[in-house]
């Protein structure tokens, strides 16, 4: 104790230690009133010279991520990192309150409506963070923290700088894990496999759930199923019980793939507005790209002129089916499309028309054009994917994708703006209107986007208005198959 760090931060208390380090509450001597702050110490698993730069590198990249959510009033701010002697340290925010786990008591059930309410705040926060394209990895009652100026839930304890205690890497740069980021009864089964998903959050969220409805922890599993066996410890809702059961799915497939997800499901509990929820993937968008005023209007016409051509070209390439009705397409009547080297695969129904793009200009990858549904039929639906440079955060990326819009069709009416998810990663979708006045057509976009490092991934509906629905149960199907490569 007394110890000061950086010069500047006197170590006051241990808070605690576990298996990925040590945190303290120090006061900072640099500041009037030297106000508390929290210090976390964190020891690389081995101090060879790989491993210790590979450990910087990442704990550099992780306090940048901290810095970003630190933006939001119920996650700490970080306050400085800094590395001493080996060691890596972050200094953030203090939150006084305390710990769910003086609300979670050993037996005691609450209410549903308490639940519920204490679901949504979670969750609330949570849909920030994989706003963000971070996964926690360690939600459980005692990093969730009641603050107590205004009451509101806190998300503490990021799991994913932790990594620094838990790599070892080798000489020629290959990294082994020693231990999963995670705790015991609060982690699924993929993250136990150092695989984490955004759903693993949400299972957490869920099991806390399930905690507060049954007073029990841990619950057991269904050794048949391994689903969560919980339903005979309380009689709840049906709603609610079914919506904690997706929460906690052992397959995270069949999770809520993200918070934003299971946020508007849980609000249909107590908003019945909030209808229609969807669990998996939707649908695409065109994505900017950081560039020039001047570069960026030419995309902008090409663009434009590129979604003009392929109208007025598919009447001529397609083939002609008569009364096709796209609702009764079958998954397993797809192709696969494969596109190795931008590792994506997505599927489309076989009797639908590809065209290989390949525009490096627009970012344009592949289109596939539905066929015309009688002879007189000169316009066809299509699906476009394109990836694009993208540097910015999902959030930023739904404003600066609505002011694309804006500026390349003006007279398009934005219909709605909202999250969803692609490729099992948060998305956004937004839907629009538009005319086409070269050809004198009235047009519908539902567009999904997500990102993935400094790319953005978009899928692009178009349909004539009118034939906007019909052709919608087919599209949902094809956006359902875009995968994206882990590696």
């Amino acid at each position: 104790m007394n110890q000061i760090l950086s010069g500047r931060y006197q170590i006051v208390e241990e808070l605690g230690r576990g298996g990925f380090g040590i945190t303290y509450i120090a006061q900072d001597l640099q500041r009037p009133g030297n106000p508390q702050c929290v210090v976390k110490l964190f020891e690389p698993a081995s101090i060879d010279p790989y491993t210790l730069s590979a450990g910087k590198n990442l704990f550099d990249r992780e306090a940048e991520a901290l810095e970003r959510l630190g933006n939001h009033d119920q996650i700490p701010r970080l306050l400085a990192h800094f590395e001493d002697n080996q060691k890596f340290y972050l200094v953030q925010e203090y939150i006084q309150g305390h710990d769910l786990t003086e609300e979670l008591l050993p037996n005691e059930q609450l209410s549903e409506a308490v639940v519920i309410q204490l679901l949504e705040d979670i969750l609330e926060v949570l849909a920030f963070v994989h706003g963000e394209e971070v996964i926690h990895r360690d939600i459980k009652p005692s990093n969730i923290r009641r603050r107590k100026s205004d009451g509101k839930l806190v998300l503490i304890d990021f799991g994913a700088v932790k990594q620094v205690t838990t790599q070892v890497v080798n000489s020629q740069g290959q990294t082994k894990v020693t231990i999963a980021i995670g705790s015991p009864g609060y982690m699924p089964s993929e993250q136990s496999n150092r695989q984490p998903q955004f759903s693993s959050d949400v299972y957490a969220v869920g099991i806390i759930g399930i905690k507060a409805l049954t007073g029990l922890f841990p619950i057991g599993i269904d050794v048949n199923t391994g689903e969560i066996d919980w339903r005979n410890f309380r009689s709840v809702n049906p709603k609610l019980a079914n919506i904690l059961d997706t929460m906690v799915r052992y397959d995270f497939r069949q999770r809520y793939p993200t918070a934003q997800l299971a946020l508007q499901a849980v609000k249909t509990l107590s908003n019945p507005a909030h209808s229609g929820v969807p669990v998996s993937n939707q649908l695409p968008d065109t994505v900017i790209e950081n560039s020039s005023q001047n570069s960026g209007n030419t995309k902008k016409i090409l663009i434009a002129a590129g979604i003009a051509g392929i109208i007025a070209a598919s009447a001529a390439i397609l083939p002609n089916v008569v009364n096709y009705n796209p609702s009764n397409i079958r998954v397993e009547n797809f192709t696969s499309y494969n596109k190795s080297n931008l590792g994506i695969t997505i599927k489309y129904p076989q009797n639908w028309q590809r065209q290989d793009i390949d525009n490096f200009i627009t970012k344009e990858v592949v289109a596939f054009l539905s066929p015309q549904s009688n002879d007189k039929d000169k316009f066809q639906e299509k699906v476009i994917l394109s990836i694009e440079d993208y540097s910015g955060s999902l959030e930023k990326s739904k404003e600066d994708f609505k002011k694309e819009i804006n500026q390349s069709l003006p007279a398009a009416k934005i219909i709605e703006t909202s999250s969803t998810t692609l490729a099992f990663k948060p998305a956004f979708q937004i839907i629009y209107t538009w005319k086409d006045e070269e050809n004198n057509l009235d047009l519908k976009n539902l567009q999904v986007w997500t990102l993935k490092g400094n790319k953005a991934y978009i899928l692009t509906y178009t349909a004539r208005e009118d034939d906007y629905d019909k052709f919608m149960p087919v599209v949902e199907k094809i956006i359902k198959t875009f995968e994206i490569d882990n590696q």
